[in-house]
């Protein structure tokens, strides 16, 4: 995938948007009927073995050992993260819990982002705050009641918060190799819950594919954001990406037939616009 330099972040960011939000539906779907733990676990695997073969035969350059410890550490704080987030959206409706996550997951890493990069401009701040309410519009509940899933949502965006700190400290390497190290540690967290709970036939075959698919298209993402952070700022990347509730509230209303009001429509515009305030330059 080529981009033209100056938008190349911005095109891995909002490619990420659409591998993430779509396994996350499928994540979520599927945990319907299984464990979420063995689940991830299943799915962490599958990303691993996409990963690790595509860092093979693409010869990709190999990183240090620091970046190595960074990218692994990555792992450990998204790799539950992923599994409570699968379970939140399984317990509630995805198009509200989904972006709790999300809000959460940006907000941490854009202001840390903002302290150790510098204050982007007025254009970019702006473009922070209408995708912040974007996602607020397409998260908030309609109807006076909270979701359920919510309190699983928000521990899944804090973990979602050190994976983005954590990862953009691997500052050299290919994005395929601290890919496969982020999910080598993800794939420990989850492997050792699993064997804590004893929970190893909780999953049907039709689930063991769904979450091998959202496995591979959830390392897909997490290789396009370390591109989106190797290539310009955390912060921006951060804010991009977490645009990925859009996706999986539009497959929620398509395929599960979730409602969608004329607020989530209204955040939906929200956050597109936001996006090119974001990319500018």
């Amino acid at each position: 995938m080529v981009f033209p330099a100056e938008l190349a972040p911005t095109g891995f960011s909002l490619t990420a948007v659409l591998a993430w939000g779509t396994s996350d539906f499928l994540g979520g779907y599927a945990a319907r009927r299984a464990n979420a733990f063995l689940l991830t676990t299943i799915a962490h695997l599958g990303g691993l073995l996409l990963v690790l073969t595509l860092a093979f035969v693409a010869h990709a350059q190999f990183p240090s050992e620091r970046s190595v410890l960074w990218a692994s550490a990555a792992g450990l704080s998204g790799g539950g993260a992923l599994a409570l987030f699968y379970r939140a959206l399984a317990s509630g409706r995805m198009g509200l819990t989904a972006p709790v996550a999300a809000v959460l997951g940006a907000a941490i890493p854009t202001i840390f982002g903002m302290i150790t990069q510098g204050i982007p401009g007025a254009v970019h701040i702006v473009g922070f705050f209408m995708a912040a309410m974007g996602i607020w519009l397409i998260s908030r509940a309609e109807d006076g009641a909270s979701p359920e899933g919510i309190g699983l949502a928000a521990l899944a965006g804090v973990g979602f918060a050190g994976f983005y700190i954590l990862i953009s400290q691997a500052k050299d390497g290919s994005a395929l190799w601290l890919a496969v190290f982020s999910r080598a540690g993800a794939l420990v967290v989850t492997a050792l819950i699993v064997l804590l709970q004893r929970s190893f036939r909780d999953i049907t075959a039709a689930g063991v594919r769904l979450g091998v698919f959202a496995g591979c298209l959830d390392v897909s993402g997490s290789v396009l954001f370390v591109r989106a952070i190797q290539t310009g700022r955390l912060d921006s990347a951060v804010v991009l990406t977490s645009l990925y509730p859009a996706v999986t509230v539009l497959l929620a209303r398509l395929i599960l037939h979730e409602h969608f009001t004329r607020w989530k429509a209204v955040g939906m515009f929200a956050a597109l616009l936001a996006v090119p305030m974001i990319a500018g330059q």
